[in-house]
């Protein structure tokens, strides 16, 4: 399985987490999950995923205010921020690395994205 890309889902909502881990898995996908900001960080640094679905009102923090650093810091990471509040996006020269999905999200959306 290491030849596989690999996903990280940071979300407090356990049903969508578990909802996407089940979507990507079937679609040949390593995932692993994190329901709070600082689980979410550690996973990363210690995993070093290839794509991050990232929440932004986490129990522990602000996801999307990470996104810049986080952009910086792990060069090959896509990020697809996830949030149904539509808070202001945060700024990054790199704007192929960083989407947006807006919750709720439809399976169709999820398809069309290019992973």
């Amino acid at each position: 399985m290491s030849g596989l890309k690999k996903i990280l889902i940071v979300d407090d909502e356990e049903d969508l987490c578990l909802l996407l881990k089940i979507y990507f898995t079937r679609k040949k996908y390593q995932v692993e999950v994190a329901n709070n900001l600082k689980d979410g960080l550690k996973q990363l640094e210690q995993w070093h995923p290839d794509i991050l679905f990232l929440d932004n009102n986490l129990p522990d923090g602000l996801g999307w205010e990470k996104a810049p650093q986080l952009l910086d810091n792990y060069p090959a990471l896509t990020i697809h921020l996830i949030s149904a509040f539509h808070p202001a996006i945060p700024e990054h020269t790199d704007k192929n690395r960083l989407h947006i999905i807006e919750k709720p999200f439809s399976h169709q959306q999820l398809n069309d994205l290019d992973l």
